[in-house]
């Protein structure tokens, strides 16, 4: 993807231009309403306006139609709905700073992954904290960062380069250390990594050319890159997830007890189980909007 707007034909900058201008005024917009009301008024926009214009039922039905065929009709429906209003929850508590960071902190980490954590900590192992496009994944960077659990985090950069440092700029109100998808960013979180660093990661993309694994009973090509690294520095793996609660605004945060080493492609296979069970648990939570199963023939959807 391209870093330069100069190295971009003169319609596609200014395609990406118009982009970024319209998303900053609608944030802008939507960050002067009060916290309380902020999250679910944005939730409501993606769900309701953006999301139908950009065509995230139809995405969201196809994948479901796909991995869950009996799904009840209703429930596809409010799905349709609800993933996209939990994604313009995310995206708005990322821009919303020191008043989400706040409402995060209440939050209190649980499960046995925690203490897996702490004594890696004691014997300066590095961590990877694996988790997905589920609940508000940046709760964990900003919850653990006060117990001593300082995160690095790799992403991969946006196509809009206007938007793209916008939005680094307010991810890295979660946490200041980012490590952007690429070989120079791949050695500097292994440089991370070697000092007895934490680094979290979502590893629920499509990658092309990963391995041919399974998830939710479908091929979905997978990054063996965590599991290897895992393996080459003797980093723990442990899953993390956050589920946003029903009343929209807080969360639970969870550590799962850490992936076992084997080879990378067990262990990887046993990241996306875990994050399958998360997410069949509380299927509104992850983001059904990616294209997580290219190429796979999808059944009809009306």
């Amino acid at each position: 993807m391209p870093t330069d707007p100069s190295t971009l034909t003169a319609h596609k900058r200014a395609g990406y231009f118009a982009g970024n201008l319209v998303i900053r005024t609608l944030l802008g917009a939507v960050l002067l309403i009060p916290y309380r009301w902020r999250i679910p008024a944005m939730g409501w926009l993606i769900s309701r306006v953006i999301g139908p214009l950009a065509g995230y039922p139809q995405r969201i039905r196809n994948n479901l139609a796909l991995t869950c065929p009996d799904l009840p009709r209703a429930e596809v429906d409010r799905l349709c709905r609800a993933v996209p209003d939990n994604a313009g929850r995310t995206l708005i508590e990322i821009y919303s700073g020191k008043t989400f960071i706040d409402r995060a902190l209440r939050t209190t980490p649980e499960g046995p992954g925690l203490a897996a954590l702490e004594a890696a900590r004691a014997m300066g192992q590095p961590v990877f904290l694996a988790s997905g496009h589920f609940g508000n994944y940046n709760v964990a960077r900003v919850c653990l960062r006060p117990r001593g659990f300082d995160s690095g985090a790799l992403y991969r950069r946006m196509a809009n380069p206007y938007f793209n440092e916008h939005y680094l700029r307010a991810m890295k109100q979660t946490g200041e250390t980012m490590f952007e998808q690429g070989p120079q960013g791949i050695r500097a979180m292994v440089r991370h990594l070697k000092s007895g660093g934490i680094v979290a990661i979502l590893h629920d993309l499509f990658v092309h050319g990963g391995a041919p694994l399974q998830f939710f009973g479908q091929t979905a090509h997978t990054s063996l890159v965590t599991a290897q690294l895992a393996l080459k520095h003797n980093a723990l793996i442990i899953p993390v997830y956050v589920i946003r609660q029903e009343n929209g605004l807080d969360f639970r945060l969870i550590l799962n007890a850490p992936i076992p080493h084997s080879d990378a492609e067990t262990m990887t296979q046993a990241l996306n189980d875990d994050l399958e069970k998360m997410v069949r648990a509380h299927m509104d939570q992850w983001f059904w909007i990616h294209k997580r199963w290219k190429g796979a023939t999808r059944a009809p959807t009306e």
